[in-house]
């Protein structure tokens, strides 16, 4: 179980973040529950609300954290190659190969930047 009730990135171009979320984290398995509006979007699985992703409340622009990563769950090591490839076709950028990772057993995984900047990784730790 997460410690996490969610995750919230920013995004400058709603749009362009819906259609770049509704096919990455669709590879996960992970699907659009709720739009708010011209505010936001969450997605999750089974209908549990987990990633948002929302235009700032504060009306600014949306910036990243220097030093923060998002990082989805993948059931396997094909889904985490599905994901990095389709975020990259979507015109994420690379920002680690997809491979294995040694901190952890069994830990494969691969990173990218959404169109925002928004660091993001994909893992399993399946041996598969």
């Amino acid at each position: 179980m997460t410690i996490f009730t969610h995750v919230t990135v920013g995004t400058n171009d709603l749009g362009k973040a819906r259609e770049f979320y509704d096919k990455v984290l669709g590879t996960l398995g992970y699907t659009r529950s709720a739009d708010l509006g011209d505010n936001g979007s969450i997605w999750g699985e089974n209908g549990s609300p987990s990633f948002f992703v929302l235009k700032p409340a504060n009306g600014q622009p949306a910036t990243v954290g220097n030093g923060v990563t998002v990082s989805f769950r993948a059931p396997n090591r094909t889904a985490v190659k599905a994901f990095h490839e389709a975020a990259l076709a979507l015109g994420a950028k690379d920002e680690g190969a997809v491979g294995e990772r040694g901190w952890a057993p069994n830990a494969y995984a691969g990173y990218v930047r959404d169109l925002d900047g928004n660091k993001l990784a994909v893992y399993s730790f399946t041996a598969d």
